[in-house]
């Protein structure tokens, strides 16, 4: 289990959220079994939603973060609940490029040109949608654009992943930094000068720094308060009652049809890869359950 801690400074100028993600990295590979290319892309999508998402107004509350371009990879989804706990998959988990030079992966090119999007959904009728064109596919950069652009917030976010030779995750985190209204201009100028020449994420953990640690050099000057932390996780929320939820959306005509042709329907959770099986009894008995819904929607 991974810890995630935000920080203040003491002026309330800014609020910071560190979090070394790298149990929920390992956790996502053995899942899906990614490639090294694969594996910092949808690490870093997961690192991201964890901090964003923890702090919404209800554990019930959900933030999804959507990457959709027109890479190899293909389209990347991470869900993240109130307290940061968090899952995700992506269309291609194999796809795979050359590094664009020694120990830098091409992430940007396996993701491609497309869209980011932001959906978090707080029990209200709509869900809030935001959205941005992808600036770089590098992903911190994108996050860094959607705040800027989409929720006129100034932040500066870095994510990291760090695979080994033979695909395992040695580390992986970031940090989510978000300029609050009325900020300073010292300490704008303070955390300028302060991340300037911060080396990558991955080598901060390398260098067996702590979420603290890291804290202070981010917020070095600017006296910064501990406000909280939470431990986090790869979790998934799938189980069978979900997936019988699925297929009677299905409705009736089409669980009949299923039921008529195969002795057994599967379904797999895209986010940990858990199949669940339909024997074609269940397949019909739940076509009652497709023909009430069927037809209360049609009365309503």
């Amino acid at each position: 289990m991974d810890n995630l801690y935000r920080y203040i400074t003491r002026d309330g100028s800014a609020v910071l959220n560190v979090l070394n993600s790298t149990e929920i990295v390992r956790q996502m590979e053995r899942y899906h079994h990614t490639s090294a290319t694969a594996s910092a892309a949808l690490g870093r999508v997961l690192t991201a939603a964890s901090m964003m998402g923890y702090g919404l107004k209800s554990r019930d509350d959900t933030m999804t973060l959507m990457i959709r371009g027109d890479g190899p990879v293909g389209s990347i989804t991470a869900v993240s609940d109130g307290s940061g706990n968090v899952r995700g998959y992506c269309d291609n988990p194999l796809a795979d490029l050359p590094e664009k030079s020694p120990g830098k992966l091409d992430v940007g090119g396996l993701v491609g040109a497309g869209t980011l999007y932001v959906v978090q959904d707080m029990g209200l009728e709509t869900p809030y949608v935001g959205q941005i064109e992808l600036v770089s596919g590098e992903i911190a950069e994108d996050i860094t654009a959607y705040f800027a652009y989409s929720e006129q917030l100034p932040t500066v976010c870095s994510l990291g992943v760090l695979v080994d030779t033979d695909l395992s995750i040695i580390n992986a985190g970031g940090f989510l930094l978000h300029l609050l209204p009325g900020a300073e201009e010292s300490c704008i100028s303070a955390i300028e000068e302060n991340i300037k020449d911060l080396p990558g994420f991955t080598e901060l953990l390398s260098s067996c720094m702590t979420p603290q640690d890291i804290a202070d050099k981010v917020l070095a000057g600017l006296e910064p308060d501990f406000l909280d932390s939470a431990e986090v996780s790869y979790r998934c929320s799938c189980s069978r009652e979900r997936m019988e939820r699925v297929l009677i959306s299905l409705g009736a005509e089409e669980l009949t049809r299923l039921a008529d042709e195969q002795d057994e329907t599967e379904i797999v959770c895209h986010f940990c890869g858990t199949k669940y099986r339909f024997p074609r009894d269940e397949i019909r008995a739940l076509c009652a359950s497709a023909s009430e819904r069927d037809t209360d929607n049609n009365e309503s």
